[in-house]
């Protein structure tokens, strides 16, 4: 019997650390510390670059609650039962949706193969896995169906990779309407660009703005680029 059938979610957990639940997104995440991307430390200290001002660096994400969880799992990278704990997590949540790392990154090739793994072991769910790692284009080729990379542009308005076949830029222009989080509210109602503008700012905040509503583009892979609007 596979020794992942017997055991108990909290002793999975203790293997991997848990799930996170990004509030407005679909489905499920796994976050790592940001101080901790290869890339990403190196480019939150260069100006104009998407990482300058990183969100995983603040809010929630620097609780030390947050980030004693996110140090665990990065730990637990080297647990030999990490990819089973992970696949069983992923597919006992029921969601059809997964993103890998709303913090961190990919960090080895090692941890790059465990990923393309755990996809094959939930091949129901669609994986998203956005990554700063340039390195890992000559792997893209290998990832299972279900899992697209999307290569996140270094600067803002640095137009996308064409050598990539799915990547991400962060834009400052609205009309580059391709993500439209930013005008979709709490209820998942996507608003026009024209009365987003109108809003006042009270009214923005209490319609919570920032939800991915019924949007999948980061998970499609027919979707070659997806811009986000800076913020």
């Amino acid at each position: 019997m596979n020794r992942g059938a017997t055991m108990k979610m909290f002793e999975l957990k203790e293997i991997t650390g848990s799930l996170s639940k990004p509030s407005k997104m679909p489905g499920f995440a796994y976050g790592l510390p940001a101080k901790e991307c290869k890339t990403g430390s190196k480019l939150r200290k260069v100006k104009g670059s998407t990482c300058e001002k990183c969100y995983a660096m603040k809010n929630c994400y620097a609780f030390k609650t947050t980030q004693a969880a996110q140090y665990k799992r990065l730990d637990s990278l080297k647990n030999k039962d990490w990819v089973m704990s992970m696949a069983i997590q992923i597919g006992n949540k029921k969601e059809k949706f997964f993103r890998w790392h709303d913090s961190g990154d990919v960090q080895n090739l090692k941890h790059l193969a465990k990923i393309f793994e755990v996809a094959k072991r939930t091949p129901d769910i669609k994986h998203w896995l956005p990554t700063r790692e340039a390195w890992v284009l000559k792997y893209q080729d290998r990832a299972p169906e279900n899992l697209v990379i999307r290569f996140s542009m270094a600067m803002v308005n640095q137009e996308a990779a064409g050598s990539w076949h799915n990547t991400s830029t962060v834009v400052t222009d609205s009309t580059v309407d391709n993500c439209a989080a930013f005008r979709t509210d709490k209820t998942g109602k996507v608003h026009s660009l024209s009365v987003y503008k109108k809003l006042t700012k009270l009214a923005k905040k209490e319609l919570d703005f920032g939800h991915c509503g019924n949007c999948r583009k980061c998970w499609d892979k027919t979707i070659d680029n997806v811009a986000y609007l800076a913020h």
